[in-house]
């Protein structure tokens, strides 16, 4: 397949309002370089693991001490590309964050471009809302959390802004601040050790 352009929306499983991302990449891109590029955008701090889940399939990095690794249909994405997985617009993939956590994310290809090397990319065109804070208990301790913040009477309250660090706004996105760190050398990325 000739390079390309991938316009793709990220958007985030099981809640209401949307939190999402539409991005430019090329469709050579590495899997690996694709993690880090949805942690940048989506706002997470990659510290816990991720998988790619495509027709049961899991593709993710191979870990040495895996001792369940040919049972559980993975498959290591060291040598894959996006353009594997996603081939024609519409195409989708799930993309899960912190197996603990849960955090699964529709990967949709909305459209494929000519490639242009005018094209900045990876570059964050458009979003919506803010990722929630990392280990909140996915989906659901994330909608107690927010029902907590939005009642300063609640017996939780100080707690919770104490474990947040301060205040948070649900509806926080800044696609200058996304774009700035996509640019950097590991896509803004935290680097850890997997």
């Amino acid at each position: 397949m000739a390079k390309s352009i991938y316009q793709i929306q990220i958007a985030l499983k099981g809640f209401k309002p949307k939190i999402w991302r539409r991005i430019l990449v090329a469709s050579d891109l590495s899997l690996s370089d694709f993690h880090k590029i949805i942690q940048t955008t989506m706002g997470w701090t990659n510290s816990h693991l991720h998988q790619f889940i495509k027709n049961r399939k899991y593709y993710s990095p191979k870990m040495e001490d895996d001792d369940f690794w040919e049972e559980s249909n993975s498959v290591d994405y060291k040598d894959l590309k996006i353009s594997d997985l996603l081939e024609k617009e519409k195409d989708k993939i799930v993309y899960e964050y912190d197996f603990g956590d849960g955090w699964m994310h529709d990967i949709k290809l909305e459209k494929i471009l000519p490639f242009d090397s005018n094209i900045k990319h990876p570059v964050c065109l458009a979003g919506k809302n803010n990722c929630p804070p990392e280990d909140c208990g996915g989906v659901w301790g994330y909608a107690g959390l927010l029902e907590i913040l939005s009642d300063p009477e609640h017996p939780e309250y100080e707690n919770y802004i104490e474990w947040l660090g301060g205040e948070f706004d649900p509806e926080y996105f800044d696609i200058e601040e996304v774009n700035e760190l996509l640019q950097e050398e590991d896509y803004g990325c935290f680097d850890v050790w997997w």
